[in-house]
């Protein structure tokens, strides 16, 4: 009965204890399966023919709706469910609530940890704790080139040639395209946290990159972070240079980002002064809100790593996990009495913290 294939984590966990006695491998994996395609089916009949017990976890609706937008899911939780333990392949179905699968993993002990190929081994927060407890990673290579969002944009496409809604206004036809899943963020000051701390900076050619900034982004791009820079720039308002000399600085600062394979989602830049009283310059929101907006951000599992106190400042005044480092000002400038979550030497060490804490480990201060 498909009824019978469908449980909670608990009972499996003792189900798994009785199988493990006898010598059976036990797979896991895990995913959404909002709109189950040959490509899911595919891939789970390869995951069984690895294991004599293959367990599905399936992501709740509120969770699927906090990481990948209000529109999903698509389909109930119960009724993915039920689609996948109709298929042969499957043995159990369980869902769960979190946004990783440590607790899953801590709970099934699983001997195969399985997920697509389209993953890499090092981001798969959960590695290191499946070979912690006896189990091996697999990676399933992705052989069709098909996926559920491919899937939702050829149905918002049909509904709308240009792949989005369209309104006539002044005699124009504005496109409105379809969102983007939401994301955790990681906010960057600029001066003093990707680069070395030159009063003014202007001159592209005295940009510096500081040790550990484009590892560190990386990994955060990998954990699913947007990468959001924002920065004050007063020197603009005060006349010590153009816009065009900020841009050419940017320029360069892309340019090594790029090369490393890091595609920044956002610049954001006050060119205010003090005496302004904008709402953009940091620690004023107006710049977070408008990244929140503009990206679908989830601003409670979003970072903001800075050197001075008032990046320390704009990341709690949003909700954010704050991170202060050594670099720059490291915090020495003294203009908010505020302390960060973490204290680091490099954005490097920020993400080993952050990647931590995603894989429940705690993380040092």
């Amino acid at each position: 009965m498909i009824q019978n294939k469908i449980t909670t984590r608990e009972t499996l966990q003792r189900l798994c204890g009785g199988l493990r006695k006898k010598g059976m491998r036990i797979g896991f994996t895990s995913g959404v399966f909002d709109i189950v395609h040959a490509g899911h089916v595919r891939y789970l009949e390869k995951a069984k023919d690895l294991c004599d017990m293959l367990i599905v976890g399936v992501n709740t609706d509120d969770s699927v709706r906090r990481y990948k937008g209000s529109d999903r899911p698509f389909v109930a939780e119960q009724q993915r469910m039920t689609v996948l333990a109709a298929l042969e392949a499957v043995d159990y179905v369980f869902p769960f609530a979190e946004r990783r699968n440590r607790k899953n993993i801590e709970i099934l002990r699983p001997d195969l940890y399985i997920k697509a190929g389209d993953y890499r081994p090092e981001s798969l927060t959960s590695k290191e704790l499946v070979e912690s407890l006896g189990g091996t990673v697999v990676l399933i290579p992705v052989e069709d080139d098909i996926s559920t969002t491919a899937i939702i944009e050829t149905i918002r496409k049909g509904s709308s040639r240009a792949g989005g809604a369209s309104v006539e206004k002044d005699g124009a036809v504005h496109l409105t395209l379809p969102g983007r899943k939401a994301a955790p963020g990681l906010f960057l000051d600029r001066d003093g946290t990707i680069n070395e701390e030159v009063s003014y900076l202007h001159d592209p050619a005295k940009f510096r990159l500081l040790p550990g900034v484009l590892e560190g982004v990386k990994r955060f791009q990998e954990m699913g972070y947007r990468i959001i820079v924002v920065t004050n720039q007063p020197g603009i308002g005060m006349g010590y240079f153009s816009e065009e000399d900020f841009y050419r600085v940017n320029r360069e600062m892309l340019r090594r980002f790029s090369e490393a394979g890091i595609l920044v989602d956002r610049v954001y830049f006050c060119p205010h002064t003090k005496a302004d009283r904008c709402t953009c310059r940091k620690p004023e929101q107006g710049l977070i809100e408008r990244a929140g907006r503009e990206l679908d951000l989830i601003m409670e599992e979003s970072v903001f790593v800075g050197d001075k106190t008032a990046d320390i400042e704009t990341g709690r005044r949003a909700g954010m996990k704050t991170v202060l480092v050594s670099t720059g000002y490291g915090g020495g400038d003294g203009e908010f009495a505020v302390q960060p979550a973490f204290h680091t030497g490099s954005i490097a060490e920020a993400a080993d913290i952050i990647l931590a804490l995603e894989r429940g480990d705690g993380g040092a201060a």
